[in-house]
């Protein structure tokens, strides 16, 4: 089956009123490929990393059964740093400062090993790049996802709706459906997404939960309700991870199964938060996982 993973590595520098954590390991391939690795196998993570990132790190991936062929090191380059600080409102952030380093100058190589994954999840990166990952495939796979952002939406409109032509699923949250958009209702704003090519459209809204959207059908899941949350960076990529890693483990692109996906997606996210970087998405169990889909199902279970 294989699930193929580009995106970035990352040193993020977080701090929230609940605490700080410095130069942790991060971006978007790194939550990604951590959350599916519950799931599916094997893993295939693109990116580009400088001789700064930890090595416990990427040994802490390929323990996950995570393939790192892709995986660009830059001898004496350093990795694309982030800093943020999070106000009591955690979904309101302030970028302190952002290092692109050998990001900057990313460009995906596709190993020949790769080109038949049959399942594509596309991190936050230019949607050019995102192009070209599609494009180098041999064969068209089975499912291709992929993230965005307002800097794309807004810095490059027309290559994005090039690429978003060649997706099916597009994960966003909701300030930038709406102006992906132009149409401040979700609902609207979402029927109007799939006219761009994606015939799926899933739209993020934090501790509200996500809705999923496919043809006519609406799927609500909810957030899930936590007393400590420390670090929401990347529960979005934790998200995506759980839920592609579902479809690629099942195989199953049916509707009522892509709901599913949706549900241990949100798991997913609800593990990432209570720990800085991606330390809540280590040494989960199978057990943990499925009690807290269980859990997420009885949160809108009600007696006939």
């Amino acid at each position: 089956m294989g699930l193929l993973v580009v995106g970035s590595l990352a040193l993020d520098t977080i701090e929230t009123p609940f605490g700080r954590a410095d130069m942790v390991a991060g971006g978007s391939a790194v939550y990604i490929s951590a959350a599916a690795s519950y799931f599916a196998a094997p893993i295939r993570l693109v990116g580009v990393v400088g001789s700064d990132f930890p090595k416990s790190e990427l040994e802490y991936l390929e323990s996950r059964g995570v393939d790192l062929a892709g995986l660009q090191t830059i001898e004496g380059g350093k990795t694309f740093h982030w800093s943020g600080r999070y106000h009591y409102d955690l979904n309101e952030r302030d970028s302190l400062r952002t290092d692109l380093n050998v990001f900057e100058t990313f460009s995906p190589v596709i190993p020949p090993g790769y080109r038949k994954s049959r399942y594509v999840i596309l991190g936050n990166i230019d949607p050019i790049l995102q192009r070209r990952v599609i494009e180098s495939m041999d064969q068209k796979p089975e499912l291709i996802v992929c993230d965005t952002m307002n800097f794309w939406i807004q810095g490059k409109h027309d290559e994005l709706m090039k690429t978003l032509k060649l997706v099916d699923v597009i994960i966003v949250n909701d300030s930038e459906a709406r102006l992906l958009s132009s149409e401040p209702n979700l609902i609207k704003a979402a029927k109007l997404i799939m006219k761009l090519g994606p015939r799926i459209v899933i739209i993020k809204k934090g501790e509200h939960g996500a809705l999923l959207f496919t043809g006519d059908t609406i799927f609500a899941a909810p957030a899930f309700p936590l007393e400590f949350i420390y670090d929401p960076t990347g529960a979005g990529d934790a998200f995506a991870g759980g839920f592609v890693g579902h479809l690629a483990r099942t195989e199953d692109l049916s509707d009522e199964n892509i709901k599913r996906a949706v549900v241990y997606g949100s798991a997913m996210a609800s593990f990432s938060v209570t720990k800085f970087g991606i330390k809540g998405l280590k040494d989960l169990s199978d057990i943990e996982i499925m009690g807290r889909y269980r859990d997420f199902i009885e949160l809108s279970r009600v007696a006939d």
